[in-house]
């Protein structure tokens, strides 16, 4: 209406082209894109009213969209993407209850049994309870300290309860591995002994796995911030368990010694007096003296996890029947993995984590398919005085802007001067020409805001003025922008021009500039120092090995699935891998050194042994673990979906090879354990010979032998 010539190529969507027209006219377009750009000052009642008019404006806009049904209005506004992030918060609480009141109870009902002396209910009920104290303790800490909450931190209440309630659930195995005609004290000290080394080593690999996260080396920020809190969580975890869930055991401990009920805190009855009571008393008050025979030295064997794995699964996995099978389901778990790895992306799509309901992703989709062949508006900042009169910096500027569409005061400047033949080469010139003439104009006002002055005296000077920038792009358009970015920004350091460009959504684009890159060195670091800590303990070095091999194979095999079931390297899945190399090294790793340092005649006796001991605890744990995610599915957010996944990813593939894969594969392949027969076989033969000496020497006292 004013005469103003300006690029929209880049605002029309679905666009249709008049047939046969030489300058390809538009005849219409399905879709178009309106920006409006508040003017502030950088006051505070300034921003408080452009809020409040944001407000009201998305307001209106929900308003007319009931009105006109035969339109489709979005709107997103400069908080749009700050309040959706955030709604997935406000969407989780009731499921994070529901959470964790599904592994109370799997815990509860995990370390029952049917004999009242020796069940401990309230100690798994007790170590979740635990976690849980500890995790807001570090929430607490992280307040105080001006910490700022943001919805990624939804995953650290899942992240410390699956490493906490291993220690738990390790230290009741141990408990019941101990001897119990011990007085209580030694009980405790011999599972200290026997569990704590090997979870005091794990916690120190999350702490310095998170601590990597967490270091100037990490360039998201929301990853910083959540490592931190993670560091945090794991240290206070590992003091709980090792003082106050020590004192549950201890007080557990002189229960059990006294003989009291477990869930009652009664005294348990003699046998003769069950004798003479009802069934139901009998069942309540059963302290499995009548399932202990003479042969039995354990009555903890009892436990219902410790009898199936004894008594079945050991016996079903080490068939030679089904090895085949596991080998077979290996090679496509590999498979699948390995043609996942090939596929990665980079996870710059702000879709990710936001709640799926939200007005902001019903923008960004509609966005997405409408003006995907437009790359967004990019700000091109000039921040120092230049000679934009002198004809080598028109060139410079020119050589920037190559290969863009410009929305630029420059441009139109320059064809103003060309078409009325204005000569201004010189600074008085440009300038005063500029002011009195050209933004004068109805067509050119807008441009004011780009240009920014000042006077000197008598003199005025540009000190900074600002351009658009608009690239075409194929429907790939985040990648594309990722590339443009790491063009232009290269060229601000080295140019002589002075610039920075910028649009709301490089924010994102950052992010993950180094999404894949990132949990590849953690993961490798971690792996690392696995190597490093048990070297400096003296274990097996076979069971360094079988540890790099599985941890390598579980996180490979995340990271190849997850991208299989459409998962971006978004900031949540970043934090997922670094978390996985720690799950499947806390659960893994005291299986393995049982195995290799065990000094049973056959491969097959070992693993036995080495599930029967810690597979209680590993399948306690998981499937605590897993239940919890369970409630996660039903919030409308697509954060904590993908947080479900990779943890679903995680805590499956970690069981996989704990109870299918390593099992089998740790018969075939070393450490032998002939050894440790022949060794047995000599002393053996040494203890005869010696006894054959004796009898030869000592004919009248053979008997004394």
């Amino acid at each position: 209406q004013d005469g103003r010539s300006s690029f929209i190529g880049h605002q029309l969507g679905g666009v249709m082209e008049v047939p046969n027209s030489k300058d390809q006219r538009v005849k219409s377009a399905r879709a178009i894109q309106i920006t409006y750009y508040l003017q502030t000052y950088g006051s505070v009642t300034q921003d408080l009213i452009g809020e409040k008019w944001e407000s009201e404006f998305c307001k209106l806009m929900h308003k007319m969209q009931l009105d006109h049904q035969d339109l489709q209005l979005y709107s997103l506004a400069s908080f749009s993407l700050w309040k959706d992030f955030h709604q997935t918060s406000l969407l989780a609480r009731g499921k994070i209850l529901v959470s964790l009141m599904l592994i109370l109870l799997t815990a509860t009902l995990s370390s029952s049994m049917k004999d009242c002396l020796r069940s401990k209910p309230f100690l798994g009920l007790l170590g979740v309870l635990t976690i849980c104290i500890s995790s807001v303790t570090a929430a607490g800490i992280f307040f105080i300290t001006d910490g700022k909450y943001n919805s990624t931190l939804l995953g650290i209440p899942f992240f410390a309860m699956g490493h906490g309630t291993k220690g738990v659930f390790e230290l009741l195995s141990g408990w019941r591995r101990t001897r119990e005609n011990l007085p209580f004290k030694d009980r405790v000290a011999d599972a200290y002994s026997d569990v704590m080394v090997s979870y005091t080593m794990t916690s120190s690999l999350y702490f310095i796995a998170f601590g990597m996260g967490a270091s100037p080396f990490t360039n998201i920020e929301a990853v910083k911030v959540f490592c931190q809190n993670m560091c945090v969580s794991i240290l206070l975890n590992y003091f709980y368990i090792f003082s106050f869930f020590g004192s549950c055991l201890v007080f557990a401990g002189q229960l059990e010694q006294n003989r009291y009920h477990s869930i009652f805190c009664c005294k348990i009855p003699s046998a003769e007096y069950l004798d003479r009571k009802p069934v139901w008393f009998q069942t309540m008050m059963n302290d499995g003296h009548q399932h202990t025979s003479h042969h039995e030295t354990n009555p903890y064997q009892h436990h219902f996890i410790q009898h199936f794995l004894r008594e079945h699964y050991n016996e079903w996995i080490t068939n030679i029947y089904v090895k085949p099978f596991v080998v077979i389901l290996y090679l496509i778990y590999a498979s699948f993995s390995f043609m996942g790895c090939l596929q990665i992306n980079d996870g710059a799509n702000i879709i990710n984590l936001l709640a799926s309901e939200s007005p902001s992703v019903s923008y960004a989709l509609i966005q997405q398919k409408y003006f995907s062949n437009y790359s967004p508006v990019i700000g091109f900042y000039i921040y120092e005085p230049l000679e934009y009169w002198n004809g080598t910096v028109q060139e410079d500027l020119k050589t920037l802007s190559q290969g863009f569409n410009t929305v630029s005061w420059i441009e139109q400047y320059y064809q103003y001067l060309r078409v009325g033949n204005i000569s201004a080469t010189n600074k008085s010139d440009f300038i005063s020409i500029l002011q009195s003439s050209f933004l004068k104009k109805p067509e050119f006002q807008h441009f004011k805001n780009d240009i920014i002055f000042s006077k000197a005296g008598d003199e005025n000077n540009i000190i900074a003025s600002r351009l658009y920038l608009v690239a075409r792009t194929s429907e790939n358009t985040q990648r594309e922008a990722v590339e443009l970015l790491e063009k232009l920004r290269p060229l601000s350091l080295i140019q002589s021009i002075k610039f920075i460009v910028f649009n709301p959504t490089f924010v994102f684009m950052d992010h993950y500039g180094l999404s894949v890159t990132m949990p590849v060195l953690i993961s490798g670091f971690g792996i690392l120092l696995v190597l490093i800590l048990t070297f400096f303990l003296v274990i097996h070095p076979l069971g360094n090995f079988w540890l790099i091999l599985s941890v390598t194979s579980i996180e490979l095999g995340v990271l190849g699935l997850m991208t299989l079931w459409n998962v971006d390297m978004d900031c949540i899945s970043i934090l997922c891998l670094i978390y996985t190399l720690n799950f499947a090294i806390d659960h893994c790793a005291p299986l393995l050194y049982t195995f290799v340092l065990a000094t049973e005649h056959t491969r097959t006796q070992c693993i036995k042994n080495s599930l029967q001991e810690h597979g209680t605890a590993i399948l306690q744990n998981v499937s605590s673990f897993l239940i919890g995610l369970v409630p996660l599915l039903f919030v409308p957010s697509n954060l904590t979906f993908t947080l479900f996944k990779c943890l679903l990813l995680a805590g499956s593939c970690t069981l996989l090879h704990c109870f299918v894969i390593l099992p089998v594969f740790l018969t075939f392949f070393p450490p032998s354990k002939k050894h440790h027969k022949k060794k047995k076989r000599a002393k053996r033969k040494e203890r005869e010979e010696i006894e054959c000496i004796e009898i030869q020497e000592n004919p009248d006292h053979v008997t004394a032998v």
